[in-house]
């Protein structure tokens, strides 16, 4: 039998928070400090990451509890050579936050327009910054994963998490996600550009230059990934925007761990070829990375650089990322506001 509240005596409904659009662009993560436990805290949540490691299994889990005792110490060293200091943060979480201030305030127009930025690994947290954006009424979010490239271990993992969010929320807002970026003319333009102006700025020709991405196990693509093709798409853009053959612009792989096959070439055994056989003079691009990192700050400027001098190369470049440069944010603006179209 239904029961019928006389209009007189009915609640009104909470009064509806206006309708906002929440822009949230979400980078990799980094440790909160620059120490061992800060570095163990955030080694921790990334490596039990299904989706960064597949096979969470005992044996995995008895691998990592070996890694969390002897890796972050040594990381964490890491870390140090490229803090901010002024800060006290890790140069990926200053430009992530500066991405999102220029992106604010190009985009101020749409004053109903929101925007926000999170880490997928330590803070801010992607749930802190949902939470945030909901509490300034925010019915709909555009989630800005930025990895021009996809892959299950970075993208997915972000729209896992980003998930797992919104399944704990009542009113959930609608939500969208940016597609990778790896072929749009605006970021291979930007990419073309910062290599060209940041080359006629050295003191030195390079007589190679490698792009290198981060690498993942060779299993992961064959499963399914499309990363390797993505970047394969990236570098072969790049090329053909250069104006260099394959022999000038090599497509590399960093940042490998275990014993696993992982894609190749690897960055550091071509850097290290390339100084055996005669090549003097090299530059690096990082175009897997929208903001520089440990794996670009310090992997490459100067782990590889030192693998290259070592081996009898001379002169060694790493050209920065697009961070939060003009073309770098006008290829973050017009991948937003394209997502945008129809909510703004």
């Amino acid at each position: 039998m239904s029961t019928v509240i006389p209009f007189e005596t009915a609640k009104p409904a909470a009064a509806a928070k206006p309708e906002r659009v929440g822009v949230l662009l979400v980078n990799l993560g980094t440790p909160d400090t620059a120490d061992a436990a800060g570095v163990r805290v955030y080694l921790k949540e990334f490596l039990s990451d299904p989706r960064v490691i597949e096979n969470q299994g005992l044996l995995w889990k008895l691998i990592l509890n070996g890694i969390l005792r002897i890796r972050p110490a040594r990381k964490a060293r890491d870390y140090r050579k490229i803090w901010n200091a002024e800060r006290n943060e890790s140069p990926l979480k200053t430009i992530t936050r500066a991405q999102a201030e220029k992106l604010a305030a190009d985009i101020s127009d749409h004053d109903h327009v929101v925007v926000d930025w999170a880490m997928r690994y330590g803070n801010p947290s992607i749930r802190s910054r949902i939470a945030a954006l909901d509490a300034q009424g925010c019915t709909r979010l555009l989630v800005v994963p930025l990895y021009p490239q996809y892959s299950a271990a970075t993208s997915a993992t972000v729209c896992d998490e980003v998930f797992r969010v919104l399944a704990g929320m009542r009113a959930q807002p609608i939500l969208r996600v940016t597609p990778p970026y790896y072929d749009d003319p605006d970021y291979i333009e930007a990419l073309a550009a910062s290599v060209n102006a940041h080359l006629a700025g050295l003191p030195f020709q390079p007589e190679t230059i490698l792009a290198s991405f981060h690498g993942m196990p060779k299993s992961y693509v064959d499963k399914g990934d499309p990363y390797l093709a993505q970047c394969i798409a990236t570098t072969d853009a790049l090329r053909k925007r250069l104006g260099l053959d394959a022999s000038r612009l090599i497509l590399t792989f960093q940042s490998r761990f275990g014993n696993a096959e992982w894609l190749q070439p690897y960055t550091d055994k071509t850097v290290a070829k390339l100084a055996k056989d005669g090549v003097r003079r090299i530059a690096v691009v990082t175009p897997g990375f929208s903001a520089d990192c440990l794996e670009t700050l310090e992997e490459i400027a100067q782990e590889n650089a030192e693998i290259f001098r070592h081996n009898g190369g001379e002169q060694f470049a790493a050209i920065p990322c697009l961070n939060a440069s003009d073309g770098g944010m006008d290829v973050i603006r017009q991948l937003v506001l394209r997502e945008l179209q129809g909510w703004i």
